[in-house]
């Protein structure tokens, strides 16, 4: 009872809060707001906005997760210059040895040193011959595992989301700044052919001024739900309400926009639908007596998030891992000279300001007869223009070698965000996603579920790299010929 009071009363506050604003002078964003704390920086510590550190000649892994996605990152390293996988570390032994045969032994690869039960990782963590600690384990430890990797003097990449309450957020970020080490998202779909060829595409004009952005996490998972260690993404489903898994959708979507780069999100608004297909599966499947209730299973069949940006911007956000629905990730953005979509896949899409398609194909005709922006470009014109602005980083080789590794790479993304982590670390070059943006990115999971518990209330988003969102001007993968 306590609790449907408190969120009455919330819900009476926002209505007389938007009142007030529609009614008088205030600005919309004086309207009623929960406000999310945003703890002092510790003395001592600085922004790590940028940071680069010493280049390493040859990148020394150890890799703590040999579920699902852990043995595929090996792999993949085998195709890789300038990486020694050390030590593999998994809560059953007979997963890292055979991880160890398959990927290393068999590519002539020296053995890995072997950790396993549920705290090995620690013991390998600790070790001095590790320069990078890798993190597929499940979501539930990731960031006590970020932390004390960093902690021991190790930089660090992870599945993401890479944490799913603010105080693991803070205390990751301060163990970042206070160690001086990278931590890195694993944001895949960043990495993309198309994602990163129409960011390109973003930075140099072609779309005007981006003001919108969506993206989303559709994907049904009975096929997967056997698969998880110990059932433990179903007990998080039952447990948390909100969007649990943002970043397929957030990670293109806030580059998009230079989310920490010259922009940044300040608030959210969350709304779900009752949980259904997923209570129906466990009653049918496994005899179960799940109620459509969040009560009985937290998570909603749907979950849909608006965030607002400081520079007046918006994100929409998507999430329905339960409902009969082909996969999408939604990836849209919408500037004032076009706009393009990338999913459904049949239905990607873009359209052009006709001022546009005349600078970019010389063709009259085709910016006379689509220029009103409310058509789809003709599919071989889309498809040239992609060719043409397809982003730097993406050399025909490095393509190549990532289509070439097919399942395990997820058709080369995968492939792509590894090279370009180890590539940065060999360099001495900043990483093209930072502690910060794994912050704000995560962040979603929590502060989702807070405006859900509120009544769809609008929450705070707090600036998580405590004033230095504006620091740095605009999305940059750095190259060695900067």
């Amino acid at each position: 009872m306590t609790k449907l009071i408190k969120s009455l009363f919330i819900v009476c506050l926002v209505a007389v809060a938007f009142t007030a604003c529609n009614g008088g002078q205030t600005q919309t964003r004086t309207c009623f707001l929960i406000p999310t704390e945003t703890p002092a920086r510790p003395a001592g510590q600085t922004h790590v906005v940028g940071l680069a550190v010493e280049p390493m000649e040859t990148i020394r892994v150890g890799v703590i997760g040999l579920g699902m996605r852990g043995p595929h990152f090996v792999g993949r390293l085998m195709h890789l210059e300038g990486v020694e996988v050390v030590a593999l570390c998994d809560l059953h032994r007979d997963r890292a040895e055979a991880v160890n045969e398959r990927f290393l032994i068999a590519n002539g690869r020296p053995a890995a040193a072997i950790y396993y039960g549920p705290d090995g990782w620690k013991e390998m963590v600790r070790r001095d011959d590790i320069d990078l600690v890798y993190i597929t384990a499940d979501w539930r430890r990731r960031g006590e595992m970020i932390v004390y990797a960093v902690e021991n003097g190790k930089h660090v990449a992870t599945e993401h989301p890479g944490a799913t309450t603010m105080e693991e957020i803070w205390n990751i970020i301060n163990a970042a700044e206070r160690h001086r080490k990278h931590v890195m998202l694993l944001a895949n779909v960043v990495y993309g052919d198309f994602e990163l060829t129409t960011l390109n595409m973003i930075q140099q004009g072609v779309f005007g001024e981006i003001l919108y952005a969506e993206g989303a996490y559709i994907h049904q998972l009975i096929p997967y739900w056997h698969l998880y260690e110990g059932d433990w993404r179903m007990i998080e489903n039952r447990r948390l309400r909100g969007d649990i898994y943002p970043i397929h959708g957030m990670g293109s979507a806030a580059l998009a926009l230079n989310i920490n780069r010259g922009d940044r999100m300040t608030r959210l608004v969350s709304m779900d639908t009752r949980p259904v297909s997923i209570p129906n599966w466990l009653n049918e499947t496994r005899g179960e007596n799940v109620r459509h209730c969040h009560e009985d299973f937290a998570n909603g069949q749907n979950t849909i998030t608006l965030i607002q940006t400081e520079h007046g911007r918006a994100i929409n956000l998507h999430r329905d891992i339960a409902s009969p629905r082909p996969y999408s990730r939604m990836y849209a953005v919408q500037g004032t000279y076009g706009y393009l979509q990338m999913w459904p896949w049949r239905a990607r899409g873009m359209s052009l300001m006709g001022h546009q398609i005349l600078e970019l194909t010389g063709n009259e005709e085709l910016a006379r007869t689509h220029g009103t922006g409310t058509s789809w470009l003709p599919d071989e014109v889309r498809d040239a223009l992609l060719e043409e602005f397809r982003h730097p980083i993406i050399t025909d080789e490095l393509l190549a070698t990532a289509r070439s590794l097919g399942r395990i790479a997820h058709g080369g993304m995968d492939f792509i965000m590894d090279f370009r982590l180890i590539y940065a670390l060999r360099h001495g070059l900043p990483l093209d996603m930072n502690v910060y943006d794994l912050a704000a990115w995560s962040s979603i999971v929590p502060l989702s579920a807070v405006s859900l518990e509120n009544g769809n209330a609008p929450v705070e988003i707090p600036d998580f790299t405590r004033g230095y969102w504006n620091y740095q001007q605009g999305v940059h993968f750095h190259l060695s010929t900067d």
